[in-house]
């Protein structure tokens, strides 16, 4: 067990000096860099196969009785459409009038379209790093 004594007039106290570790952190620029964009403009020209359907009606005279009002048909590449109307005699019969004979044509063409078309480019380029001005740093200038 050991006690503290109180000094004596002969022993002298020396401060000694305690040292505290600050731990901290800057932002240091490595580097720079910038990115431009550019524009590029081309023409293009793109060809295309357009159809347009037309259709051609002949009018074919029947004039028939018929029993009932016929249902329309195909034959081959043609539509007929039956044209009916009631016809008032001693009897009511029905009387075929015309039919409609319906062909289609398809034709085909090809245009030309040209349109502008853009794209864009980006570039990087590197800069070099500015120095940054840190209140705690000293300065040196350069040595030559």
């Amino acid at each position: 067990m050991t006690t503290e004594r109180p000094p004596s007039e002969h022993e002298q106290t020396i401060p000694l000096y305690d040292e505290v570790l600050s731990v901290g952190k800057r932002a240091v620029e490595r580097g720079r860099i910038r990115i431009t964009t550019e524009v590029h403009e081309r023409e293009e020209t793109v060809e295309q196969e357009l159809d347009s359907d037309s259709v051609e009606v002949v009018r074919v005279p029947v004039g028939r009785p018929v029993d009932a009002a016929p249902e329309p048909r195909h034959e081959g590449d043609v539509l007929i459409i039956p044209v009916v109307e009631e016809e008032l005699v001693v009897t009511k019969r029905l009387i075929l009038r015309e039919e409609l004979h319906i062909r289609k044509q398809t034709t085909r063409r090809t245009e030309r379209i040209t349109e502008t078309l853009r794209s864009e480019e980006a570039s990087v380029e590197r800069l070099p790093a500015s120095p940054i001005k840190n209140p705690e740093t000293v300065e040196t200038p350069p040595q030559e």
